[in-house]
């Protein structure tokens, strides 16, 4: 198992348990005790959980993962996905893009598409609340770049608050990329920080056209905040290994869900 899956995962059992011992994470996550003490040590470094004589317990942010362990986790599926909704956006459109790790393939995808240069100027406009966005697709020439402003959140990379309403507040998109924490057929898409679930409802709310980017194992859950109703959604683009019964539920909605 690669580092950063372990530092994910380890991030996820003490998230959901609240406490954990160094022997019982050392047997299931199959690594020694010594390489255990090591990650608790790394993580509470940078206060996502707190070290115990024994262990270690959660913090008040361990069930949200900074960006940077998220990457690894359904790594082919998120390729997938990003590769089908990056084709769903025309030229000469205005694209919104929230934060998360599918929407940041996304992003890379965009930049090097070749039918989005044209003679007359950018031949795309991408708005985003995310600073890891908008630092890779500043230096593209053929890509016009608004970015919202705002208080940056350390694990996504989400620029959240007034400052990032003002902006949304006064401009159109034509199509919006939605990464979320979870999504179900009859609750709505959902964050797990309230502040990135606001910006992001503003977002879908400037949007004609709302395209959800999210793996299955994000399908059939809610999280704290919403941030849409599902009607809000017209496209959802996951992976081949959505359950059939989620898949009939999302399309009773009125979904348009694409497994890829």
């Amino acid at each position: 198992m690669k580092r950063h899956v372990r530092l994910a995962r380890l991030l996820e059992i003490v998230g959901e348990r609240g406490k954990v011992e160094v022997e019982e994470l050392s047997a299931e996550l199959t690594v020694s005790t010594a390489t255990v003490r090591r990650d608790l040590d790394h993580l509470a470094e940078q206060s996502l959980l707190t070290r115990t004589r024994g262990g270690a317990v959660a913090s008040s942010v361990s069930y949200d993962l900074p960006l940077r362990y998220k990457s690894g986790r359904h790594a082919p599926q998120k390729s997938r996905i990003a590769t089908e909704v990056a084709a769903l956006v025309p030229p000469g459109a205005v694209v919104g893009l929230n934060g998360g790790t599918t929407t940041t393939e996304v992003a890379r995808l965009l930049s090097t598409r070749r039918d989005l240069t044209t003679r007359d100027g950018p031949g795309l406009t991408v708005v985003t609340n995310a600073l890891n966005i908008a630092a890779e697709l500043a230096v593209r020439r053929h890509l016009k770049l608004v970015v919202t402003g705002g208080v940056a959140r350390p694990h996504s990379f989400e620029l959240t608050g007034p400052l990032a309403t003002k902006v949304l507040s006064e401009i159109a998109l034509d199509l919006v990329i939605l990464g979320v924490d979870a999504l179900d057929p009859e609750g709505g898409a959902f964050a797990h920080h309230e502040g990135e679930a606001n910006i992001n409802r503003l977002m879908v709310r400037r949007g004609t056209r709302v395209v959800v980017a999210a793996d299955s194992s994000k399908l059939g859950l809610r999280a704290f905040a919403r941030i849409c109703e599902i009607g809000a959604v017209h496209t959802v683009v996951t992976d081949a290994e959505v359950h059939a019964d989620l898949k009939r539920r999302f399309e009773a909605a009125g979904v348009d869900l694409r497994a890829v």
